[in-house]
């Protein structure tokens, strides 16, 4: 991939958009690179996706304005439904992911983050929608997913005004999970995800699918999508194991992912 690099280290992978020279910017080639190394991941090894981007100075700047400039209606809508097909499916993939957000997170770069499961944060990380002050709205999502984390309020605030938010007011209003030295951010999220590799892959799925599929729904509808999914891990071996594992006092288990 041109734009996007993929590693793997264990039961991690690490997704980086490599488009320095332009912030990491995103264009349809970003977009189209981004999509073919999601659709790579082997999710019967890998338990836990990292995004972030090149350098020190960016986490994704926003959609490339050069592109986006002479765009005509019809191919404003494709951009935008290029980008919201992209961050549906990482937000409706089954494994978990991770942002670890290094640098500016601004328009697109903040609507990627969102798609994520969390967001963790460098201390010199910058969120924000500027995309009024451009003429346009948010395209990727933004004016659903901020609203739905951080509550209607915050979010029209932020969209309205164009402002941007350094990582300790994110933090406060429940943009991202925690905020950390730059160099240590990718340790972090190394760790987070390594903490969650450890457990049981199907339940850590099945909570993920859980979550995002109970949100959506009133309370009684979305206990019984719990239900199910509670009653599918006693069909598995990890369950056996991790039961097993807590009445023998092991510290050790063996979570084969079946």
């Amino acid at each position: 991939m041109s734009f996007v690099d993929y590693t793997v280290n264990g039961s991690t992978g690490l997704i980086t958009i490599n488009r320095p020279t332009a912030m990491n910017a995103l264009n349809t080639s970003v977009l189209n690179d981004l999509n073919e190394v999601i659709d790579a991941v082997d999710q019967s090894v890998i338990r836990c996706l990292i995004i972030t981007g090149a350098g020190d100075k960016s986490f994704v700047a926003g959609a490339d304005i050069g592109e986006m400039s002479s765009l005509s209606k019809s191919e404003g809508e494709a951009f935008s439904k290029l980008g919201n097909d992209l961050f549906l499916k990482i937000e409706a993939l089954p494994i978990p992911v991770i942002a670890a957000v290094n640098g500016y997170a601004l328009g697109g770069g903040c609507e990627l983050a969102m798609a994520c499961d969390f967001r963790i944060a460098s201390a010199n990380a910058v969120f924000g929608q500027p995309e009024t002050g451009l003429g346009i709205t948010p395209g990727f999502g933004g004016t659903q997913r901020l609203a739905r984390l951080v509550g209607s309020g915050y979010a029209k605030q932020m969209i309205y005004t164009a402002r941007n938010i350094k990582a300790d007011e994110a933090l406060r209003i429940g943009l991202i999970n925690s905020v950390t030295a730059p160099e240590e951010l990718l340790p972090l999220a190394e760790k987070l995800a390594s903490q969650i590799g450890a457990n049981a892959p199907i339940a850590v799925r099945h909570a993920k699918h859980d979550i995002n599929e109970g949100i959506q729904l009133p309370i009684r509808k979305a206990v019984e999508v719990e239900e199910k999914q509670f009653g599918d891990c006693f069909e598995t071996h990890d369950q056996k194991e991790g039961m097993s594992a807590f009445l023998e006092k092991r510290r050790e288990k063996n979570f084969t992912n079946q």
